[in-house]
C-alpha cells in the first residue's frame, strides 16, 4: 500500500501517480516537468494536441498558471472551488504547450484531500487527466486504473470507489466573458446563477 509521501516523492522524481479526485481517478505528473509530461502522454497513448487539465492545491496556485485572471474566473472560483469546475485561463509563457488548448490552460482546485495534498507537496500544479488509456472509460476504482495502466505508473494511491456520475465542468474564461467547453458535474444554469 502506497502512502501520500510515496506519491509526492514520485512526482518530484518525474514519475506518474494515480490518485483520487472528486470525480474519477486521475493520472498525475508534475505540470512543470517536461520529462514527466512526455511520460504521461506516452503511458496514456494520448494524441498530441489534446490538452491536459491541472489540479492545484489552492486558488492562489491555480491562478498562478494564468497570465491574467478575469473577474468572472474569480467569481466562479469563489462559488465552486474546491469542486468539479475546471477554469480555462489565458496561460503564462512558462506553461508547457501540451497543456494549453485554444482557450488557454485548464485548472481546478479539487475537494479531494489527496489530490490537493499531492499538489501542495510538490508546491506546483499536477496533471488531472483521467487514469485510463486514451479513449477508455474513466476509472472509478484503483483496480480499474491499474488494469489499464499497469506497471507504467510508479505509485497508486487508494481513495475507495469514486461515485461521480460526470467529469468536471470546463469553462473557458477571458476578458470578454465565458463559454461552456464541457458540461459536467456543474450545470450551465448553476454557472449562470453564480454570475448574476
Amino acid at each position: 500500500m502506497f502512502r501520500l509521501e510515496d506519491g509526492i516523492a514520485a512526482l518530484q522524481a518525474g514519475e506518474l501517480v494515480v490518485y483520487p479526485t472528486e470525480t474519477f481517478y486521475a493520472l498525475g505528473a508534475d505540470a512543470f516537468s517536461s520529462i514527466a509530461l512526455r511520460r504521461l502522454f506516452r503511458v496514456k497513448a494520448r494524441a498530441p494536441g489534446r490538452p491536459v487539465g491541472l489540479i492545484a492545491a489552492d486558488k492562489a496556485m491555480a491562478f498562478s498558471v494564468a497570465c491574467e485572471v478575469p473577474v468572472v474566473a474569480r467569481r466562479l472560483a469563489e462559488a465552486f472551488w474546491p469542486g468539479p469546475l475546471t477554469l480555462v485561463l489565458p496561460a503564462r509563457d512558462e506553461i508547457a504547450p501540451e497543456l494549453i488548448g485554444p482557450d488557454g490552460v485548464g485548472v481546478r482546485v479539487s475537494p479531494n484531500p489527496v489530490a490537493r495534498a499531492l499538489s501542495a507537496g510538490i508546491v506546483r500544479p499536477i496533471t488531472a487527466t483521467s487514469a485510463n488509456l486514451s479513449g477508455a472509460a474513466p476509472a472509478s476504482t484503483l483496480e480499474e486504473a491499474r488494469a489499464g495502466l499497469g506497471k507504467k505508473v510508479k505509485v497508486y494511491l487508494e481513495g475507495g470507489k469514486l461515485t461521480a456520475q460526470a467529469p468536471s465542468t470546463v469553462i473557458a474564461v477571458s476578458g470578454s466573458g465565458w463559454k461552456m467547453v464541457r458540461v459536467g458535474a456543474i450545470s450551465e444554469d448553476q454557472i449562470a446563477a453564480a454570475l448574476k
